[in-house]
């Protein structure tokens, strides 16, 4: 789970750039129901937004500036830029709080208007421009699209003591823990369509929300607690578990620390107990065991679900080291470790505490050794423990307790007690009138008012994400589906990418335009069963396509035609203990 760094996440989930056309999307923005008007905005039109008065929702919101912009270039067109915040006030900390957006309005506007997911630990206003993940490196601010973001009701500059954890110091606040859960969303969307109504004279015509990670918690807490917001939702890789994925965090840390000689493991002592050669020889393990479970061995495994880790255990076994460590085999202690990791937190008695993880060919991945090990060059240490343990301390525990520095978050992780500290996600104490998983966690399976409301959602999540299992998003997925009588997809759909780890990168097909693939599916009531995804130019297999298949189905090679063009495969369910005959490309 990302809790600062924000600018690196975003540049991650930045480089899906995906296939559909600038020029497509344009012809969809401008034709589709009639939506497109251009906007007799002006100069006096957007400086009037300033004046604040009734048009706004909230009566304590300030507007810091309303400024006309002149285009610049084809991302951003002509546009009326409003900065503003609103709930001003002193938290129980003594720090100064309010939830700060941006909003963009285009004068050329399309007639929809877009919510702008945030990443991390927030706290930054975002830049409304519309680069949400999965919509092929598109800016919605260029195709008409009014767009909001925000910081979720802190700001990491103002808001950073050290002794309470540096950017995560608003954790020691109850209402901005709440407001970072999920409260300052509603906030935004009220006050960004008040704007729009204001600038253009009318209500948009139809509301989305895109993000991932964070902006994936984010989306599933509209649509479960704020379900009238918005008709359609992209929550990508969704941190809907946040504080149980924060202790994922913590087992994972303390089981590779123990892998260390030094008594007082440093966090920069995690990079070295796997190479690069290591990670990659539990990679070919995986896919010696599963790549073919979808009848094409191609490095990917599509049917990651019957990736059993008693098939990946006796691969793993062929390439344990008989005596001392070498390059070409991987201790007990490092296979124990990783079989254990992959298990997932559990207390002593067995009971899980969050969920396990899918064996899948991205466990070699940069990103995958990022958040679980650290990189050595560039020298970055582990995100679960530079970014998790400061988030599970500060923020989703009650008492609260800052980690001034890597130092002290390695500290910890070691010291964690998963019997006795995991239950402090779901504990109150003064001033804490409401348990960490209660203002965070967005997993409920009860969505029969956003259904009703005729709203759409599509969840995409790489099945190596490091960060947040897919597991716990196929788990969710399976009790909205009993929930509905079997027909969820009616309006949900899940779309697992094989090889990707968290929110992009890994070996996979991870360009891909989900976001149009809603807005089709909002307006035009198409529901999309399959989404085609292009690999990058890092992976093994640059410019290959794939269709990405609605869960449970997956991509099966149809037998005849290029195995690298998505066009010879098919989504197919395969049922329990059934595979696809095996494939030869003809």
């Amino acid at each position: 789970m990302a809790i600062v760094l924000k600018g690196l996440l975003c540049a991650t989930v930045a480089t899906a750039a995906m296939l559909l056309g600038r020029t497509a999307m344009a012809a969809q923005t401008q034709d589709q129901a009639g939506l497109a008007m251009s906007s007799p905005a002006s100069a006096s039109a957007c400086a009037a937004l300033a004046q604040g008065g009734a048009l706004w929702p909230d009566p304590t919101t300030r507007i810091d500036s309303a400024v006309l912009r002149p285009a610049q270039g084809a991302r951003a067109p002509a546009h009326c830029e409003v900065i503003g915040h609103l709930q001003a006030r002193t938290g129980v900390d003594g720090q100064a709080y309010a939830v700060g957006f941006h909003l963009r309005l285009p004068l050329d506007w399309n007639g929809r208007f877009l919510f702008q997911g945030g990443g991390g630990s927030n706290g930054v206003l975002g830049d409304a421009m519309g680069a949400v993940p999965f919509f092929g490196g598109q800016v919605a601010l260029a195709h008409g699209y009014a767009v909001v973001s925000q910081d979720s009701g802190h700001d990491n500059q103002r808001n950073a003591l050290a002794a309470h954890g540096g950017e995560l110091s608003f954790g020691f606040d109850p209402i901005t823990r709440l407001n970072y859960g999920h409260a300052s969303l509603k906030l935004t969307a009220d006050a960004a369509k008040a704007g729009v109504r204001a600038f253009y004279g009318r209500a948009p015509v139809r509301s989305y929300f895109a993000g991932c990670s964070k902006g994936g918690q984010e989306g599933m807490a509209l649509a479960q607690r704020y379900p009238d917001a918005f008709d359609g939702v992209l929550a990508g890789a969704p941190g809907f578990s946040l504080p149980r994925a924060a202790v994922a965090e913590a087992w994972s840390t303390q089981t590779f620390g123990r892998l260390i000689a030094n008594p007082a493991p440093t966090v920069r002592d995690l990079v070295g107990t796997f190479s690069d050669t290591d990670l990659g020889l539990v990679q070919k393990a995986v896919l010696a065991a599963c790549d073919r479970d979808d009848g094409l061995a191609d490095g990917v495994v599509g049917a990651f679900e019957a990736c059993s880790t008693a098939k990946v255990r006796r691969r793993l076994k062929v390439v344990t080291c008989s005596g001392a460590k070498a390059d070409g085999c991987l201790t007990s202690a490092q296979v124990g470790a990783m079989l254990r990791v992959f298990a997932g937190p559990r207390t002593k008695a067995g009971a899980a505490l969050y969920s396990d993880w899918p064996w899948d060919g991205g466990v070699a991945a940069p990103g995958w050794r990022l958040w679980t090990l650290g990189l050595a060059q560039p020298a970055l240490p582990a995100f679960n423990v530079s970014l998790g343990m400061g988030s599970l301390a500060a923020v989703f525990s009650a008492p609260p307790r800052g980690l001034p520095d890597d130092k002290a978050k390695m500290t910890f992780a070691m010291a964690y007690d998963f019997d006795r500290d995991a239950a402090k996600i779901y504990a109150v104490a003064p001033p804490f009138t409401r348990s960490a998983w209660e203002d965070n966690a967005a997993r409920s399976s009860d969505l029969a008012a956003f259904k009703a409301r005729g709203g759409r959602l599509i969840v995409p999540h790489g099945v190596s994400d490091p960060v947040f299992s897919i597991n716990d998003t196929l788990a969710w997925y399976r009790e909205v589906d009993a929930r509905f009588d079997g027909r969820a997809a009616e309006f949900v759909r899940v779309f697992p990418v094989p090889g990707m780890n968290h929110c992009a990168g890994g070996p996979a097909t991870d360009q891909f335009d989900a976001f149009s693939a809603l807005v089709a599916w909002v307006e035009q009531g198409q529901a999309p069963d399959r989404i085609i995804a292009t690999a990058g130019r890092d992976t093994p297999w640059p410019g290959r396509t794939r269709p990405l298949c609605v869960y449970p189905a997956i991509a099966v090679y149809s037998g005849r035609g290029d195995p690298e063009r998505a066009e010879s495969f098919s989504c197919r369910r395969i049922g329990p203990g059934k595979r696809p005959p095996k494939q030869r490309p003809s």
